[in-house]
C-alpha cells in the first residue's frame, strides 16, 4: 500500500484527489495540508511516501516545505502537482528536491502512474519534458556563468562513460537514444545511469539533469 499526503490549499482540489484515490487499489490517502508548515508536520508525524504538493499555497509555500521535506532525509518523496504554462517556480520545486511535477489538468490515470512511479523510486516527468521545463526557467537559478564543470567535486568519481551519460541525461535524452548514440544496450544504459546517480547524489534522473545544468555540462539556450 503506498500512502499519500495531499497538500494543497482549494478544499474541491483536495477532495477530488482523495475521491480518486480511494478508489484505486494500493493507494492510501493518509492525510490532507492546507499550507507548507502542516504540510511538514503531516509528513514528519504520518511519514507518507508521496506527497502530493501544490507550489502556491499561504504561509509556507510547497517549494520551502518541498525543502524542508527533503532535508529531513525520510523515504517520503514530492510529486509537485502544479499548472506548469503559469507556475514559473516549477523548476525551483524540482531543484529543492521533488521527484517530479504534474499538471493540474493530468488525467485520472496519470496522476495515479505518477505516484506510482515517484513511490518507487523514478522520476515522473520524460526526459524531453524535463528538458523543456530547463530551458525555460534555469536561468533563474543555475550557477553563474563562469562556473566550470572542473570545479564540481560531484562529477570528480565519474568515468568518461559516465560522464557523457550525465551530459546526454541532462540534454533530456531518453535511454533508448543514449543507447543509440553510443551503441550500448538499453541494460547496459541503465547500468550506468544507475551508477551516475549514485556518485552525484542524484535522488532520481530529474535531480541528474539539475546537476549537470549546475556544474555547466549543460547549458540553457540563449
Amino acid at each position: 500500500m503506498t500512502t499519500v499526503l495531499i497538500a494543497d490549499d482549494q478544499p474541491l482540489q483536495r477532495m477530488g484527489v482523495r475521491m480518486l484515490l480511494h478508489g484505486t487499489p494500493g493507494l492510501d490517502p493518509v492525510g490532507e495540508a492546507e499550507h507548507g508548515a502542516e504540510a511538514v508536520r503531516q509528513a514528519a508525524q504520518l511519514r507518507p511516501d508521496v506527497v502530493l504538493m501544490d507550489i502556491r499555497m499561504p504561509g509556507t509555500d510547497g517549494i520551502e516545505a518541498t525543502r524542508q521535506i527533503v532535508a529531513a532525509g525520510g523515504r517520503t518523496r514530492v510529486l509537485i502537482v502544479t499548472t506548469f504554462d503559469l507556475d514559473e517556480y516549477a523548476y525551483e520545486g524540482l531543484r529543492a528536491g521533488a521527484s517530479g511535477f504534474l499538471l493540474k489538468d493530468a488525467r485520472p490515470e496519470e496522476l495515479v502512474a505518477g505516484i506510482r512511479a515517484v513511490a518507487s523510486g523514478d522520476a515522473v516527468v520524460a526526459p524531453r519534458l524535463t528538458r523543456r521545463l530547463l530551458d525555460a526557467h534555469a536561468h533563474q537559478v543555475l550557477a553563474p556563468e563562469g562556473a566550470t564543470a572542473n570545479e564540481d567535486p560531484r562529477l570528480k568519481e565519474l568515468s568518461d562513460r559516465e560522464r557523457e551519460v550525465l551530459i546526454a541525461i541532462g540534454n533530456g535524452w531518453t535511454n533508448t537514444e543514449i543507447a543509440e548514440r553510443f551503441v550500448l544496450t538499453e541494460s547496459t544504459v541503465k547500468k550506468h545511469v544507475g551508477r551516475v546517480l549514485a556518485k552525484i547524489g542524484a535522488r532520481d534522473r530529474i535531480q541528474a539533469v539539475i546537476t549537470a545544468y549546475d556544474a555547466g555540462l549543460v547549458r540553457t539556450k540563449s
